[in-house]
C-alpha cells in the first residue's frame, strides 16, 4: 500500500488510472541530493512528539520530522560513498524589519524560539553539510527561487535530483514544481520527507507522483545508489571525506 491510499477514493484513483497519470521516470546515471530546510524550526531540538515540540518551535513537525532526518542521514551517508553532489536549503535570517518576509501568511510570523545552543536556521547536526556540500539560503517555498541551484545543477550535468526534507506539502512540493518546469527529473524519497499534517504528507506525494516526480522509498533508492562507480563526478567536485556513521549516531539519539 502507498502513504496515500488512506486518503485516495476509488473515483479518483479510476480517474488518474485511465488518464495514464503516474507514470515511473526513473533513475538517470548522474543524481545529486536536496536536502529541504531540515533545521530546527522544523523539527525541534529534540524528538518529541509534535505538540510538545510545536510550544517551543511554532513549525515544528515533531517525532516525524526526527524519522525523517534519520532516513535523510542513511541516504548522505550511501551519497557521499559515490561523491554525489550534496546540496541543502534553509531560512534566510530576517531582517529587523521583516523586509523582505512578503506574504508569508501566519499571524505568527514575527516570533522568535530561542533555545539555548540552537538557532532555529541551522540545519540540523546529524545531517549537517560537510565542507564539500552547498548549503543555500532561501526566503521563498522553492530552493530554486533567488539561489544558484539551477546555475549548479547545469554545470555538473545533474539528471536526476534525490529531494528530501521539509514540509512535503510546502518546500518540498514548490522545489519538485520548479524542478520539473526546469527539465530536472526528480525522485522524491518518501521517508526523507514530513509534514506538519499527516493528510497533506499523503496527499502532496501522491499529487506528485501522478505529475512531477517519482515518489520512490528508501531502500530502492539506497539499491539504485548501489549500482553507481564510486565516483560519479570524477573531476568535477572534491572527493567526500569519509567519516564516522552519522546514521548510527542518530539511531542512538532516537532509541
Amino acid at each position: 500500500m502507498s502513504i496515500w491510499d488512506a486518503y485516495i477514493t476509488d473515483r479518483d484513483r479510476a480517474v488518474y488510472a485511465s488518464s495514464g497519470y503516474g507514470a515511473t521516470l526513473g533513475f538517470g546515471s548522474r543524481p545529486a541530493v536536496l536536502v529541504i530546510d531540515v533545521n530546527y524550526d522544523f523539527v525541534g531540538h529534540e524528538p518529541a512528539p509534535i505538540l510538545e515540540s510545536a510550544a517551543q518551535w511554532r513549525n515544528s513537525c515533531g517525532e516525524e520530522g526526527w524519522e525523517g532526518v534519520a532516513a535523510i542521514a542513511t541516504l548522505l551517508e550511501a551519497a557521499r560513498e559515490h561523491s554525489l553532489p550534496i546540496f541543502y536549503s534553509t531560512s534566510a535570517e530576517p531582517r529587523a524589519d521583516r523586509l523582505g518576509r512578503g506574504l508569508w501568511r501566519t499571524s505568527r510570523g514575527a516570533e522568535k524560539t530561542e533555545v539555548p545552543g540552537f538557532v532555529g536556521s541551522d540545519i540540523v547536526r546529524e545531517i549537517g553539510p560537510e565542507p564539500r556540500d552547498v548549503v543555500l539560503r532561501k526566503s521563498k517555498p522553492s530552493a530554486f527561487f533567488g539561489t544558484g541551484l539551477l546555475s549548479l545543477l547545469l554545470e555538473l550535468d545533474v539528471d536526476t535530483l534525490l529531494v528530501t526534507g521539509t514540509t512535503t506539502s510546502g518546500c518540498v512540493r514548490a522545489s519538485v514544481l520548479d524542478a520539473f518546469n526546469h527539465n530536472i527529473n526528480v525522485a522524491v524519497v518518501e521517508e526523507g520527507c514530513f509534514d506538519r499534517g499527516q493528510a497533506s504528507h499523503a496527499i502532496n506525494l501522491f499529487d506528485m507522483n501522478a505529475k512531477y516526480a517519482d515518489v520512490v522509498s528508501l531502500d530502492t533508492t539506497l539499491e539504485y545508489l548501489k549500482t553507481l562507480p564510486e565516483e560519479v563526478f570524477a573531476g568535477l567536485i572534491a572527493p567526500a571525506t569519509r567519516e564516522g556513521s552519522r546514521a548510527q549516531e542518530l539511531a542512538g539519539v532516537l532509541a
